[in-house]
């Protein structure tokens, strides 16, 4: 990769000109048009990019940016939003209208969503920078921009070159992709194709114009000397041997490149009105008789052996690639390059194929990949595409707290959810009922899985992605956070060789990092670890890691149980939903195994109450359990702008007599550009309940939770509200945090 920017900076690699470039111009530095009416702005991007081999341009208003350009051409131009006369909007569809070549980028300190949305709609933004900007961000975005310039460029030529020739094949195409294949139905008859492989042929052949000899070669259903042998034995036909064949250049002109390279097939030698033609299909009568009429001969098809045909056609042209493919991946009308969707392998391509000719709209998946970017750049948890009365909202969810971003007209409503749902694989036509889905989404930075909800409401559906971190790794026990006191108790059952211990809590309160400090604390080769995830969410070398395929009838209770053939001694579950993975989970631990899962309950105490309702019988609860963890996230406290305030009493009252009597200094954040509204970044506040004897009794008995709280709190647990208190005195987080995550406690003050 390294290399490959490399050429971005110091001018094309030895042997791969492009073809009209003199020296001089494969060498010319690419330049850079920089527009902000703040001249300590230009200066920092001149110190951002001094290092690099570009040759800079400054203007400070978009007037000045013009006259530049019309002097001189500039291969990117990045500007500023708000600006005095034309704003950063206008001069970039300006730019798009005269230079549509240049790649633009916009670079603002705040989302304003006229300029995002205008500029997303008029196709006039390659992508979008926030200040204040990451001096690393910023380098690698302009060097992939420039990178993709390049394709675009290489991508015109090409198809300046075979315009001709495309219009041929796609004629040729239409006309053999709507006839049965005689070659397809003999392997089929012989019992080299089943009835799937040769229904998947006819759906390639109508949806994809595919040749069949292409998509014969694609799946490596056959054995291509036995088909040759076939052909050649069984069917008579007459074979050439192409090793020694030399070619001549006024037949090769007969049938375009383009064609020989898609059908494998090469024209040999011209007797009379009979055109010698090798061909890896001879039974592709349609394609005979197309090229037939095409050349103006009578074509006499040879056998060809299909690697003999694969070796010549590549000597003669060079290695080739599809231009629909390129055009599909590079775009050649301004694509919003970034985000990268990998589809599952093991799904139905058809489906997608079909369902993308229809929805993938250039607003829509500009306006899309834009979402879903700036929600990586932000560091969101979860994004909620939210339909109103008269707005589209988008909004993120930072640091545990949901923040209007993005409006968007509704006319565009149907259409991104459209692009949404297509990105999962999710039925673009089902609009009345709840759907679930996910997208693996690759940046030049990052791999993150988002998980996706849809929702019907009276304005629309309503779209919730979850964001899961692919590269995160896990954390120590001495990084969550905990207390010396919770760490302390939480040391001591961790150490247990049996028993299942618990992590409780709402959604995205950490449930999930917790078990995997643990999972990873005092980890050895001596034993076997093994994780059930949906979907895996930290990848550690040292455990096999498997996903949850629901689909397929993959789900956690039918995995645990293969896994416990598998001789684990640790098995992180996670997540307990039913009675049947409850079940098999306890009964795990019961029998040598360490587990760890988690649970959505609001405390330690609860979770009991939780475990009986889903079924288990008390004395299976009793006997199992060693521990449970019950925790929130909190948010911290930006340490660029904390600035010391007064004792907030209303608050104070609602948290309770403690928090008044604790004699506390209180902290906030003003707000900064390191932060999000003071906050920045989250701590956990823990309550950690070790089970004893006596706990162990009262849930056979049937304790109630408030039973079991008193008796855990007698044996030293702490609540969540007494771990808040003491984040609190270190100055981590505000009451009003606490407050938000715990609620009330007492009763008007």
């Amino acid at each position: 990769m390294a290399k490959r920017y490399a050429s971005l900076f110091y001018g094309k690699e030895a042997g791969a000109p492009e073809a009209g470039a003199t020296a001089d111009q494969k060498k010319a530095p690419y330049r850079l048009l920089l527009v902000d009416d703040e001249p300590n702005i230009l200066a920092s991007l001149r110190r951002v990019f001094q290092r690099e081999n570009y040759e800079l341009l400054f203007a400070q208003n978009g007037k000045e940016a013009l006259t530049i350009m019309e002097k001189q051409p500039v291969e990117l131009i990045m500007t500023d939003f708000m600006m005095p006369g034309m704003n950063g909007s206008e001069l970039l569809s300006e730019v798009r209208e005269r230079w549509p070549q240049t790649i633009r980028i916009m670079l603002t300190g705040h989302a304003n969503t006229d300029a995002v949305m205008g500029s997303i709609r008029d196709g006039a933004v390659y992508r979008f920078i926030l200040k204040p900007w990451n001096d690393d961000d910023i380098r690698l975005t302009i060097a992939l921009a420039l990178e993709q310039y390049e394709l675009i460029q290489r991508t015109r030529a090409l198809e300046q070159q075979t315009k001709k020739q495309s219009k041929d094949l796609e004629t040729i195409s239409k006309l053999t992709a709507t006839n049965r294949s005689q070659l397809a139905i003999m392997l089929h008859k012989k019992g080299w194709l089943n009835a799937q492989q040769i229904q998947q042929l006819h759906r390639e052949m109508q949806s994809k114009k595919s040749p069949v000899i292409r998509t014969l070669l694609k799946y490596d259903w056959v054995e291509f000397r036995k088909v040759f042998e076939l052909l050649r034995d069984d069917m008579m036909f007459e074979d050439v041997d192409l090793r020694e064949f030399q070619a001549d250049p006024s037949v090769l002109s007969l049938i375009p490149q383009k064609i020989c390279t898609r059908q494998l097939v090469l024209p040999m030698r011209v007797q009379g009105q009979r055109l010698r033609l090798a061909m890896v299909d001879p039974m592709d009568v349609n394609l005979i008789d197309e090229l037939g009429f095409m050349t103006g001969y009578t074509i006499h098809p040879l056998l060809c052996e299909t690697s003999q045909m694969q070796a010549k056609l590549t000597e003669l042209f060079g290695e080739t690639s599809d231009l629909d493919d390129i055009a599909t991946k590079v775009g050649t009308d301004d694509p919003y390059e970034g985000v990268e969707i990998v589809l599952d392998d093991d799904g139905d391509q058809e489906s997608l194929e079909q369902l993308l000719g229809s929805s993938e709209e250039p607003p829509a998946i500009r306006l899309v990949n834009a979402i879903i970017l700036e929600a990586l750049r932000l560091g969101a948890s979860d994004i909620h595409v939210h339909p109103r009365t008269k707005s589209l909202v988008v909004r993120y969810r930072i640091d545990g707290v949901l923040q209007d971003k993005i409006q968007i007209p509704t006319n565009l409503l149907m259409s991104v959810v459209s692009r949404i749902k297509v990105m999962a694989e999710m039925d673009i036509t089902e609009r009345r009922r709840p759907q679930d889905g996910r997208i693996t989404v690759k940046t030049p930075m990052r791999i993150v899985d988002l998980r996706i909800s849809t929702l019907p409401t009276i304005n629309g559906e309503k779209v919730v992605m979850r964001v899961l971190e692919r590269q995160s790794s896990a954390q120590s026990l001495e990084d969550l956070g905990l207390s010396t006191h919770n760490l302390k108790r939480l040391m001591h059952v961790v150490a247990q060789p049996q028993g299942i211990i618990l992590a409780t809590g709402p959604t995205g309160s950490g449930k999930t990092t917790t078990l995997y400090a643990l999972l990873q604390h005092n980890a050895s080769s001596e034993r076997n670890y093994v994780t059930i995830e949906d979907p895996v969410e930290f990848h550690v070398d040292m455990a096999g890691q498997v996903p949850v395929k629901d689909r397929i009838g993959l789900n956690f209770a039918s995995i645990l149980r293969a896994i416990l053939r598998q001789d684990p001694d640790v098995i992180l579950l996670g997540e307990i939903r039913d009675q049947e993975t409850a079940d098999v989970a306890f009964h795990a631990a019961m029998t040598g195994h360490l587990v760890y899962s988690t649970l959505h309950t609001s405390s330690a105490s609860a979770t009991v109450a939780r475990l009986l309702d889903l079924g288990l019988k008390p004395y299976v609860v009793a006997s199992a359990l060693e521990a449970i963890i019950a925790q929130r996230l909190v948010r911290r406290i930006c340490n660029h702008c904390r600035e010391e305030v007064p004792a907030p009493v209303e608050v104070l009252e609602q948290l309770g007599r403690q928090f008044i009597d604790a004699e506390l200094t209180f902290y906030r954040g003003k707000g900064c550009d390191q932060c999000h509204k003071g906050y920045k970044g989250r701590v956990a506040i823990h309550e950690v309940l070790t089970v004893d004897e006596q706990l162990r009794a009262a849930i056979t008995e049937g304790a109630s939770a408030l039973q079991i709280e008193t008796l855990a709190r007698n044996q030293g647990m702490r609540v969540l509200l007494d771990d808040s208190l003491e984040k609190l005195r270190d100055g981590l987080t505000t009451p009003e945090e606490i407050l938000r995550l715990l609620g009330p406690q007492v009763l008007n003050g």
